[in-house]
C-alpha cells in the first residue's frame, strides 16, 4: 500500500500489522499504516496459556491490533492481539480494503497518463489531506455525495479523470435485513428486562444495529451492512442473543423476520 500515515499511532488506536518475526515469548510485526515496528507479547496473542505461538501466528500474517503501550521516546510500541474483538477486526480490514480501492483507482488514471503510480497519488494526497485523513472517504463523497475534487484543488482535468474512474469502482451496496421482537413479561421490573435483552442485542454490533419500539411489545430490529451474508449473521447473533437473555429471565419471544 501506498498509504502512509506520519507520526506515530496513539494508545488505544486500532492498527493493521504485518508479522514479520517469532520468537519464544513475542511476535514483532511493521504497522502497517506508519511504518513503524511493534511488539505482542505471548500475553497479549490470546487468552489462556500458550504453549506454541506458532499455534497462533505466523510471518507474513495480516493481523489487526490495539495500541496498549508507547514508549516515545525509544520509539516501543506495544500491541495486543487479544484485547481486538471482532466487530473492530472486521471494520479494520474494511477500511483498508477501502483504501486499496482509492489507491487502484489512482493507479488507472496513472497509467492512462503514463506516468509513475507513486508520484500520480502523491499529487492526489497533497490536496485531498486538507480535508480528508485518507483517499477513500474523499473519493466516497464524490461518488455519493457530488463532491467535486476541484473544490479541494485538484486540476480539472484530474479531476474529471479521477472523477470518471471513481464513479465506475465505488459503487455502495447496502444490505438491510429487518425483523420484529415481540416479547411479553409480566415481572415488576419488566421494562428493565426487556431494556437489558434489547441491549444483548445491540453488542453483537453496535455499528449496523438499530431499535425501534412499535408499540404492544414489538421491537423493530434492522441490521444494515454492505454484505448479504454478514448482515444475516449478524441478525442471527442478535436474535440469539436476545432469546437467550429473556430464556433465563422467564420472558415470552418471538421472533420474526420480515420479508425483503
Amino acid at each position: 500500500m501506498l498509504y502512509l500515515k506520519t507520526g506515530m499511532p496513539e494508545e488505544g488506536d486500532i492498527v493493521l500489522c504485518t508479522i514479520t518475526n517469532i520468537h519464544f515469548h513475542s511476535v514483532f510485526v511493521s504497522l502497517d499504516e506508519y511504518n513503524k515496528a511493534g511488539l505482542v507479547h505471548i500475553s497479549e496473542v490470546s487468552p489462556g496459556r500458550i504453549r506454541n505461538l506458532r499455534d497462533y501466528v505466523s510471518e507474513g500474517k495480516k493481523i489487526v491490533c490495539k495500541v496498549i503501550r508507547i514508549d516515545q521516546e525509544k520509539g516501543h510500541i506495544d500491541l495486543s492481539l487479544r484485547r481486538v474483538n471482532e466487530n473492530q477486526r472486521r471494520q479494520k480490514v474494511s477500511e483498508m480494503k477501502q483504501e486499496q480501492l482509492a489507491e487502484s483507482i489512482v493507479g488507472l488514471v496513472a497509467k492512462q497518463r503514463k506516468m509513475p503510480v507513486e508520484k500520480l497519488y502523491d499529487e492526489v494526497v497533497d490536496k485531498v489531506a486538507k480535508e480528508y485523513d485518507a483517499l477513500y472517504p474523499c473519493f466516497h463523497d464524490v461518488a455519493r455525495e457530488g463532491m467535486k475534487l476541484e473544490s479541494l484543488g485538484v486540476d480539472k482535468k484530474l479531476a474529471d479523470e479521477l472523477t470518471e474512474v471513481i464513479n465506475q469502482r465505488i459503487k455502495e451496496t447496502v444490505a438491510e435485513l429487518k425483523g420484529t421482537f415481540t416479547i411479553t413479561t409480566y415481572e415488576k421490573n419488566g421494562v428493565v428486562t426487556i431494556k437489558e435483552a434489547l441491549a444483548e442485542a445491540k453488542k453483537v454490533d453496535e455499528s449496523c444495529i438499530a431499535l425501534r419500539y412499535e408499540g404492544g411489545g414489538r421491537y423493530k430490529i434492522t441490521v444494515v451492512t454492505n454484505d448479504v451474508k454478514q448482515s444475516q449473521k449478524i441478525l442471527d447473533s442478535a436474535v440469539s442473543a436476545v432469546e437467550s437473555y429473556l430464556d433465563r429471565k422467564g420472558a415470552a419471544f418471538k421472533f420474526a423476520k420480515q420479508e425483503a
